[in-house]
């Protein structure tokens, strides 16, 4: 199975580079249908987007833009959105301007059709794969899993631990791993990504009774305040005024009950920070999963994902 990669993951590459830096480079990736990435420059009124190809610059038609284009199942904004950013491409063939100018034209259509056929209707769930944050929703997260091509990854599949919005977890542009949810009857997948971030036990393993830890306020209520002490793992501290919800945290760890998944806290200090977002830790990267089993073997609680 050939693995076509988010883009954005070749623009870079040296052998990339080395194709966009000359004309005779470039006709003979004409010839072998070599697929190649660039920054898009503009789109122009009738939504065609003109790419920099280094040596000379490209055009990709606006029904070449993306699948679905042309008969409307996709709308422009996915070739607007495009601007600044880069694209895949294969190369159609090379127009002269009335200018005296030598274009490229150019396809990304092609490379998202050979993404589907080739890679993407062979994955089945349980499948982990490479994904590139591309947008962010309050209901979730759209994933370019392969040459532009757009998964979603429900918020409530980003991790154990609630968070109000993706933008808690992830940033745009951001490389992470998915597994894939379910495909539906029409190819389209929903990814999921708590499986990828360890059980409670792989978690828990990380803390120790007696130590005091960082952590982010993730709820407030009047039993306690559940704080984050990792994407999948949560501990429960007594209630304390003037914590506030999305505060930073230092807590005290007073026990570890894994039979009870329980992780007993006391908050020392709350505070407002604008700290970066962690690299994400993944204890699954590759391969497949039937099923994850999150809770510990000696806990009455089941919680786990069948794929």
């Amino acid at each position: 199975m050939k693995i076509y990669k988010p883009e954005g993951q070749l623009i870079a590459t040296e052998e990339n580079k080395k194709i966009l830096s000359g004309a005779c480079s470039l006709r003979e990736a004409f010839y072998n249908g070599t697929l190649l990435e660039g920054r898009v420059l503009r789109c122009d009124g009738e939504h065609n987007l003109h790419v920099d190809l280094g040596c000379m610059r490209g055009i990709i038609p606006r029904n070449e833009g993306a699948l679905g284009i042309e008969n409307g199942s996709v709308r422009d904004i996915a070739l607007i959105s495009r601007v600044n950013k880069p694209v895949s491409f294969i190369i159609t063939g090379f127009d002269s301007l009335d200018s005296g100018e030598t274009i490229a034209v150019l396809s990304r259509k092609a490379v998202q059709q050979s993404c589907s056929f080739d890679y993407i209707s062979s994955l089945a769930p349980g499948d982990v794969i490479p994904a590139t944050v591309a947008h962010m929703e309050g209901f979730g997260v759209f994933c370019d899993i392969g040459a532009g091509i757009n998964a979603l990854m429900p918020i409530d599949s980003i991790s154990v631990s609630r968070i109000p919005h993706p933008s808690a977890r992830f940033r745009a542009g951001q490389n992470i791993f998915a597994a894939v949810k379910s495909v539906d009857s029409e190819g389209r997948i929903t990814l999921s990504h708590k499986e990828l971030l360890g059980t409670w036990e792989e978690n828990a393993a990380a803390l120790t009774v007696g130590e005091t830890v960082p952590g982010i306020v993730r709820s407030v209520e009047k039993y306690g305040i559940f704080v984050e002490l990792s994407p999948n793992l949560a501990g429960l501290a007594e209630f304390s005024q003037g914590v506030e919800v999305g505060s930073h945290a230092a807590v005290y760890i007073k026990s570890i009950i894994p039979s009870k998944m329980k992780i007993k806290l006391t908050v020392v200090d709350s505070f407002e920070a604008d700290y970066p977002i962690p690299p994400m830790k993944y204890f699954i990267n590759s391969g497949h999963i039937d099923r994850w089993l999150y809770s510990p073997e000696e806990s009455e609680k089941i919680i786990e994902s069948v794929f």
